[in-house]
């Protein structure tokens, strides 16, 4: 039912569009999660503010987008394709809509995200070792030499270097715990949002049923205008983003210090392992440091979501094919 050229093509613009306005918001939360102690966000604002201008907010920004497309148009294909084949088949086995529902948003969920880790692992790696390119002013001295021993002007020279230092396996540092990190998130995020969305339109229906009433079948059968339609949409989207957040939240902190800092050993560099990395933040502040930037990556997440969603379901609405399409 779906125009997939004018779908990808919109989805591509639109998405970036959001991208943009978020990704300070993810500079804060990478720093955060890099520094070997807690600092507010309001703080680190007015530090990136002071030694780095508004150019500290987006450093790593291009990079990120040239990978937002690819992966995302990656991300939907595979999303779109298993949510109608796993949903269809569950129903053939006799499951409830519902559960059908979520049963196929959960497997399109975790199979989106690890197609899109292809392509979005080596972006994560250098767009994060850029975004922290400015902690030495703004984090204490005691871990200047483990973020970003190599210095990057842009994300072609991060690319360049990486290659040459660790080869492909540089780009790619932190795939497996990417994929433990992503790849559940998308399908707690996508089974909690079928859920949550369910949930508010049936206590809608019920609620409408009672006031007119009327009976739920009727109840159930009203047209709700659009204001009503993407603020349903928004408020599952946030409320399955902090289910996702706080289950997954340590495990995005170890990939990021896995992916951007540095150990030594023998006076030479070295890239952190994970257990390394967990020691780390334990002798730091415990496992409250796991959740070091939670603030800012519920937000991202949340906006990301909320948007996201109300875009995606937008999109499908613009991207259906009318019946002169069909018919011909």
């Amino acid at each position: 039912m779906l125009d997939k050229s004018k779908f990808f093509f919109l989805g591509a613009a639109l998405f970036s569009g959001v991208s943009a306005a978020l990704y300070p918001v993810v500079v804060l939360k990478t720093r955060q999660q890099v520094s070997p102690a807690q600092v507010s966000c309001f703080k680190l604002s007015v530090s990136i503010m002071r030694y780095e201008g508004l150019r500290g907010f987006y450093r790593g920004f291009g990079t990120s987008l040239m990978g937002t497309i690819p992966a995302r148009a990656l991300y939907m294909a595979s999303l779109e394709v298993t949510k109608s084949s796993v949903g269809t088949a569950t129903v053939r086995l006799g499951f409830s809509d519902t559960v059908a529902t979520a049963v196929a948003n959960a497997a399109a969920g975790l199979s989106s995200a690890m197609a899109a880790q292809l392509i979005w692992t080596p972006i994560d790696v250098v767009s994060q070792r850029l975004m922290v390119q400015g902690c030495p002013k703004n984090i204490p001295k005691n871990i200047i030499h483990n973020v970003n021993s190599c210095k990057y002007t842009n994300g072609i020279d991060a690319f360049r270097k990486i290659l040459h230092a660790d080869g492909p396996r540089g780009l790619y540092r932190g795939f497996g715990i990417s994929l433990l990190t992503y790849a559940p998130s998308n399908a707690v995020w996508w089974a909690s949002y079928s859920v949550v969305h369910r949930l508010i339109w049936g206590g809608i229906g019920c609620y409408i049923s009672k006031k007119e009433d009327i009976n739920s079948s009727v109840g159930c059968g009203f047209r709700p205008d659009p204001k009503a339609v993407v603020a349903v949409q928004g408020l599952s989207a946030a409320m399955a983003s902090g289910i996702s957040a706080i289950i997954t939240m340590p495990l995005d902190t170890i990939k990021t210090r896995v992916q951007v800092l540095d150990g030594e050993e023998n006076g030479r560099r070295r890239p952190l392992t994970i257990m390394h990395t967990v020691r780390n933040l334990v002798k730091e502040g415990g496992f409250a440091a796991c959740y070091r930037g939670l603030g800012p990556r519920w937000a991202s997440m949340s906006l990301s979501a909320t948007s996201m969603i109300t875009t995606y379901e937008f999109l499908k609405r613009l991207s259906t094919k009318n019946q002169e399409s069909l018919a011909s």
